[in-house]
């Protein structure tokens, strides 16, 4: 007796099946994307269009409003104190920070949980809630206004964020390996340079990266202690949409949508060099028995 198999052979439909409360997690993050896109499209639309007014879209599409906004904001400029500002900052911060993170990562010593919580609250708390006295000192002994003030203020921040972290990335290097440089006659200048930097290179360059995107997108403390020849990105962005007279909204449209592209290409860089887990896990090796 011969059998049909026909029915065996058809692929067995999956029912996706969830929760209700997962259901409306899903819908709640779908509509928040949804919005977000449709706010960033309509910017980049706008930045291209020549004219947009009670129309689903532009009469027409152009680029020189990009052309127009590189001109008449003088972007040029303001990318190059952009870049000023924030090598900067990298560069003190690294400086400052690595040599304070490898002193807490290898020394113990009463007060070490209130340096950590000290360290933590330039990052948990609003820069607005401290940049306010700090722009006032600033200003008193002279800094605010100029490039110098900026970079002192987005120091503030930026030192613990290096310090923090840097120490998971020293807790993960075996001290052993340092007393055995010591025990053959190196400093702690020679160990430092020739043995612990190059395994701290990555650590510090997460540290650099992420340094790099915080200073860049620091509208507060920036804004605060900015002069007009101290202006980063961010802030000519904020002075643009909010100066009084007659301009193109396209031109304003297009310096945003160049800040944007910006942070998208830091923020593709760091993800490429950065793995996140790196900055929350302390791994140490297990001692041997």
């Amino acid at each position: 007796m011969v059998t049909s198999t026909a029915a065996t052979d058809v692929p067995t439909r999956r029912r996706i099946v969830a929760r209700p409360a997962a259901w409306l997690v899903w819908g709640a993050v779908i509509f928040f994307f949804l919005n977000l896109l449709g706010v960033v499209g309509s910017v980049l639309v706008s930045s291209f269009g020549r004219r947009w007014f009670d129309t689903w879209l532009p009469d027409g599409y152009t680029t020189r409003w990009y052309g127009e906004a590189w001109t008449e904001f003088a972007l040029f400029q303001v990318i190059k104190v952009t870049l000023e500002v924030s090598l900067l900052v990298v560069g003190l911060s690294l400086l400052i920070g690595v040599p304070a993170a490898y002193v807490l990562a290898r020394r113990n010593f009463p007060g070490k949980r209130a340096i950590y919580l000290v360290f933590l609250l330039p990052i948990l708390m609003p820069p607005i809630t401290y940049g306010i006295p700090l722009a006032t000192v600033l200003y008193k002994f002279g800094f605010a206004g100029h490039l110098s003030g900026v970079v002192l203020a987005n120091l503030v921040p930026s030192v613990p964020f290096v310090i923090l972290t840097m120490t998971p990335f020293i807790e993960q290097i075996d001290p052993r390996i340092e007393s055995a440089a010591r025990m053959c006659g190196a400093g702690m200048r020679s160990v430092f340079l020739h043995v612990l930097a190059p395994l701290l290179l990555p650590g510090m360059l997460a540290s650099a990266i992420l340094v790099l995107v915080r200073t860049v997108g620091m509208f507060e403390l920036t804004f605060l202690t900015a002069g007009p020849d101290s202006q980063t990105l961010v802030v000519a962005l904020y002075y643009s949409m909010s100066a009084a007279g007659i301009r193109a909204q396209q031109s304003v449209d297009a310096m945003a949508v160049m800040y944007t592209a910006m942070m998208l290409v830091l923020l593709v860089v760091a993800l490429r060099y950065v793995n996140p887990t790196q900055l929350v896990a302390r791994v140490k090796e297990e001692p041997e028995p």
